[in-house]
């Protein structure tokens, strides 16, 4: 498969992360035809080059590849077993799911694909709609080296940076376990700020030691969650997303599933799930993940009141 071949790709689900990545593609040279139940999104993918498909199975009749991004595992599960997608598929197929799901329910949707003689890869993204946008998505995949290297070339159109985790469901365990140092860590730099608010430190004081030296982290550099130091952050946008508080609240309930199933005693991925799970379905519905800090302050000053 080579950058230069163009190919004919289903892709389901054109929302804030699918329709720029299935754009993405339109650009590099393939041919996509697309499927949404929602028709402002498919709207907004047919603006950009998009061939509309009147179902999710006719997008995959005749593609080389079908590629999914839906909302939880049950989606791609029923869309693959019930809604006769890998039915529609010529046999030998490439379907690609960049859904973040259960591992449980990605290895079930990549045996269900191999049965129905196809190929499977679970290739979960990061990078948020701003990274789906500017084609600079990180993707991490799970299944076999063949396959992988089959779907490197449409990876590299939608993203800047593609790796092979492992066999299947690798790519929705490396997702959920890389999410749950970012909550983690976005927790702990909230809490920091609200600290040194305390403590009479400015924002801009304490961002210049801690991004300089061991406190440093993706979460305080480049998605710092106050205002001024970081301009680009969503802090400066009244925390308009960005990655939204309840996708975050979604990996962190994955994660600590997992830590739950496997018997790992995890106290801060727990804690975070939970936090993040409290933040999700108040204030932080629509607003950017790091717009925890806000939640975190509230609870202090509440604390303060109460002693």
């Amino acid at each position: 498969m080579s950058t230069r071949t163009p190919l004919t790709v289903g892709f389901i689900g054109l929302g804030h992360m699918g329709g720029p990545m299935a754009a993405n593609l339109v650009k590099a040279g393939h041919r996509v035809r697309g499927y949404d139940l929602v028709a402002e999104s498919l709207k907004t993918a047919v603006a950009a080059g998009v061939e509309p498909a009147a179902s999710a199975a006719d997008a995959a009749a005749g593609a080389d590849v079908v590629i999914t991004m839906l909302p939880a595992g049950r989606h791609v599960l029923a869309l693959y077993q019930d809604e006769g997608l890998l039915a529609a598929a010529a046999p030998g197929t490439l379907f690609i799911d960049c859904s973040t799901i259960d591992v449980a329910d990605a290895r079930a949707a990549h045996e269900a694909a191999v049965e129905a003689g196809h190929l499977a890869l679970d290739a979960p993204v990061s990078g948020g709609v701003t990274g789906a946008e500017a084609g600079a998505l990180t993707f991490m995949a799970g299944g076999g080296e063949a396959e992988f290297t089959r779907a490197e070339p449409l990876l590299a159109a939608m993203g800047k940076k593609s790796v092979h985790c492992g066999g299947p469901g690798a790519g929705q365990a490396a997702k959920i376990c890389n999410n749950m140092i970012l909550g983690i860590s976005m927790i702990a730099v909230g809490e920091a700020f609200v600290l040194g608010e305390s403590l009479g430190l400015s924002h801009q004081a304490l961002f210049d030691v801690a991004s300089t030296s061991s406190g440093q982290c993706w979460a305080l550099t480049s998605n710092c969650p106050v205002p001024g130091p970081v301009p680009a952050s969503p802090a400066n946008r009244d925390y308009r997303p960005g990655f939204a508080a309840p996708l975050m609240a979604k990996d962190l309930g994955l994660a600590a599933d997992a830590l739950r199933a496997s018997g790992i005693g995890s106290a801060f991925g727990i804690e975070a799930a939970k936090r993040y799970a409290e933040y999700a379905a108040g204030a932080g519905a629509a607003e950017d993940f790091s717009g925890i800090i806000r939640m975190i302050r509230q609870q202090n000053e509440r604390n303060e009141t109460a002693s």
